[in-house]
């Protein structure tokens, strides 16, 4: 009777640590993964941002809103480059990211795609809707990190009553100098 208490202790023991292990395991790899997905989420909006503001030059320069120092190649060079990175991220978010990050991502990649287009020419579009897509990459880029702080587990939310949207920040119009 002895020995078969000492035993079943023995096996008890040797199952509970088994069971505890294996949790701290799974807990640790799917730790090791959130943080990868942070990583790649938020490196994913960083070069979708990255993006719009490498598309911003090329357009005022070819749109003749501002004088730029750097020839249209090298603003078209620039974008490119930014492209690149932005498709770089997007791949982490495919591999890594959760299946409704996933489809925010495709939205938000489309917009981008939009912005690229006008800047570079291949479509034809006013002011207004220059700054109307760039309204609505940061509506997507908003969604984005909903969808993302969902997948991770985070509470809260990044729109809505506590966080209304905003508009774009542009500088008013500048006035011509009077000439005397």
């Amino acid at each position: 009777m002895t020995i078969a208490a000492v035993l079943l202790g023995a096996l008890t023991t040797h199952v509970t640590n088994y069971l505890m292990e294996r949790s701290r395991n799974r807990h640790q790899l799917l730790t090791r993964w959130d943080d990868k997905k942070v990583d790649a989420y938020g490196e994913y909006v960083d070069a979708a941002k990255m993006r719009i503001a490498a598309s911003v030059p090329l357009y005022e320069a070819r749109e003749g809103l501002r004088e730029s120092h750097r020839s249209e190649e090298e603003l078209r060079d620039d974008l490119a480059e930014a492209s690149r990175r932005w498709g770089s991220a997007f791949e982490r978010v495919m591999l890594l990211g959760g299946d409704e990050a996933i489809e925010s991502g495709h939205e938000l990649n489309v917009v981008l795609a939009e912005i690229d287009w006008q800047a570079t020419g291949r479509i034809d579009g006013s002011l207004e809707e220059w700054r109307e897509r760039h309204r609505a990459a940061f509506r997507a880029i908003n969604a984005f990190h909903e969808d993302a702080r969902a997948d991770l587990g985070i509470r809260g939310r990044v729109t809505g009553e506590k966080h209304p949207e905003r508009d774009l920040l542009v500088p008013p119009a500048r006035r011509p100098a009077a000439r005397d």
